[in-house]
């Protein structure tokens, strides 16, 4: 996008400029732009989770227009109960997918392994952990770190077909990544479910 005499130009079109026609084919070319004080433009919006948008204002002093919309903070009270509707939903999905073992088990089936009433018990204890992290968080700097906290990510290399599908994962080889995870729905891998080409997902 671009801006000239307090008008946003989404898209490359015919400008007159004084008493001159430019075809659109100018915005191809950034130093015609510059020598007509057209500039790029940037809008800067405040994340939506978090703020409600406020007023407008531009700054033109620089090489780049920046159109920037003013936040303001959601109710804190609100931002918590809507985190804990999302945990809720989320453990539930979670326990949904196993309570087939008790079912088989109650029913003269395999009994349930101690591994998947490990894994149960941990989802019923980082459940309540969770519920009671989200209500002491008291401000806003707080919910974003709880929603979005800093992991590094450790992912052995994939091995792919000729036809560019997957093969297999690479013996030693490994990638690290940094990774931003949502506490809310973070809880202990599924023993049934296990990511084959992850090596380590640490906490900064």
């Amino acid at each position: 996008m671009w801006y000239f005499n307090g008008e946003i130009i989404k898209t490359p079109k015919v400008m007159t400029i004084g008493d001159k026609r430019y075809p659109k084919e100018i915005f191809k070319d950034s130093s015609t732009l510059s020598s007509l004080g057209i500039k790029p433009y940037k809008s800067v919006v405040p994340d939506s989770r978090y703020y409600s948008q406020g007023s407008y204002s531009v700054n033109t002093s620089g090489d780049e227009v920046v159109g920037t919309y003013a936040g303001t903070a959601r109710d804190l009270a609100t931002l918590r109960t809507q985190m804990l509707n999302r945990t809720n939903a989320h453990v539930a999905g979670l326990h949904d997918t196993i309570d087939w073992y008790w079912i088989r088990a109650s029913k003269g089936g395999t009994a349930v392994s101690t591994a998947m009433e490990n894994y149960a018990t941990a989802l019923y204890s980082e459940h309540e952990t969770k519920k009671t992290e989200i209500a002491a968080l008291n401000t806003l700097a707080k919910i974003i770190e709880y929603e979005n906290r800093a992991y590094t990510e450790v992912r052995k290399v994939e091995v792919l077909n000729e036809d560019g599908s997957f093969k297999e994962y690479h013996a030693s080889n490994t990638t690290t990544h940094a990774r931003e995870i949502d506490m809310c729905t973070h809880f202990s891998v599924n023993p049934d479910n296990t990511d084959a080409g992850q090596v380590s997902l640490t906490a900064d």
